[in-house]
């Protein structure tokens, strides 16, 4: 597993991208109500907020 370095800033922003492994697939875009669920299910968890989310069908891109 990659050994990520995270800053520790209250009030920090980050911009992430996430790539599905198989870039030919469309599960994203397939399953979209499926991913807002997991987004409310973990915000309900921790705390953190979404300024902006681009979701693509095989990646998405948040900050």
């Amino acid at each position: 597993m990659t050994n990520y370095r995270r800053a520790f800033i209250p009030g920090a922003t980050y911009f992430f991208t996430v790539n599905l492994a198989d870039r030919r697939a469309t599960l994203l875009v397939d399953h979209i109500d499926l991913l807002r669920e997991a987004i409310r299910y973990t915000r309900q968890r921790h705390h953190f907020v979404i300024d902006a989310m681009v979701v693509l069908p095989n990646h998405n891109h948040a900050t």
